[in-house]
């Protein structure tokens, strides 16, 4: 089993794991939440934008392509969300908690969710197509995404009585969504500029949900400092983690070239050792064939 397949499952468990943890901290989910948020719009603003300008210099009428995706992006999912049914979370004061439960449990919000998290796992198996570190960075948005997702979604298959069969049959719908998006994107022969602008879709679809879901939910019943606080913290340990990231990468980078500059300069010195010596054998040799013949 490959790796992005293997990640895939991991946020599933992920989703599970935000469920329970919904019902041991009540009182601190703003602030998880608003970490969430942090986390996504920190990953989105330094990692995956910058890889995908770099990876694409497409332009639409003027504009970079990937500028238009990731607008693109975040429109699409508020127009599904439109056509399929509301995201919001599972206590929110601005959603209508029965249409919410219609739409998670039934078969048609199963299908959504299915279709949304299917094109999460195809970014993660496109993403490391190109590259590991950028395959990492999706990885680490989905984990954050699925979990804060669980928060809601299973906290609320808990509260309307529906945990046992209804939660876990979705869990195992949301398991397969993802694993199958994940194998589907890593067989994928894509070019850079088609994958720069699948992923630039996928940041604006993570921009939608960390501004229109997560945080009006972690504001909604504490609008206090803190729920800000935790939110630009968690900017901030996305800011320095891509940034120590980075700073790893540059010095293996450099330590390869200078190590195939040191290999390669020993070689060349063998080589010329050795082209030296046969060069001076066969000069004495021809040398010492000369004075035979004069004498």
């Amino acid at each position: 089993m490959n790796l992005p397949i293997l990640l895939a499952a991991a946020t599933a468990l992920a989703t599970a794991a935000g469920g329970l943890l919904a019902l041991k901290a009540k009182d601190r989910l703003h602030l998880v939440l608003g970490l969430a948020a942090g986390l996504l719009l920190g990953l989105v603003a330094f990692d995956l934008l910058p890889e995908v300008f770099e990876m694409s210099s497409a332009t639409l009428l003027g504009a970079p392509a990937v500028s238009v995706a990731l607008v693109g992006g975040f429109l699409l999912l508020h127009l599904y969300e439109k056509f399929f049914g509301t995201h919001e979370p599972a206590e929110s004061d601005f959603s209508d908690d029965h249409q919410h439960r219609v739409n998670v449990a039934g078969g048609l919000g199963a299908f959504a969710m299915a279709g949304h998290v299917f094109l999460d796992g195809l970014a993660l198996g496109v993403a490391f197509t190109i590259d590991e570190k950028l395959g990492i960075a999706v990885f680490v948005a989905l984990l954050v995404h699925a979990f804060s997702d669980g928060l809601n979604t299973v906290s609320l298959l808990i509260k309307s009585g529906k945990w046992t069969r209804k939660g876990i049959w979705l869990i195992g719908v949301d398991s397969i969504a993802r694993i199958s998006g994940a194998a589907v994107g890593s067989s994928l022969a894509l070019s850079e500029d088609f994958t720069a602008l699948y992923l630039a879709t996928f940041s604006g679809i993570l921009i939608y949900l960390a501004t229109s879901h997560i945080l009006p939910e972690a504001h909604a019943r504490h609008k206090s400092r803190w729920t800000l606080v935790s939110t630009i913290v968690g900017v901030l340990i996305m800011w320095g983690l891509v940034s120590q990231l980075e700073a790893v990468h540059v010095h293996g980078h450099e330590s390869a070239i200078e190590h195939g500059d040191e290999h390669g300069d020993e070689h060349g010195d063998e080589h010329g050792d050795e082209h030296g010596d046969e060069h001076g054998d066969e000069h004495g040799d021809e040398h010492d064939h000369e004075e035979e013949e004069n004498g």
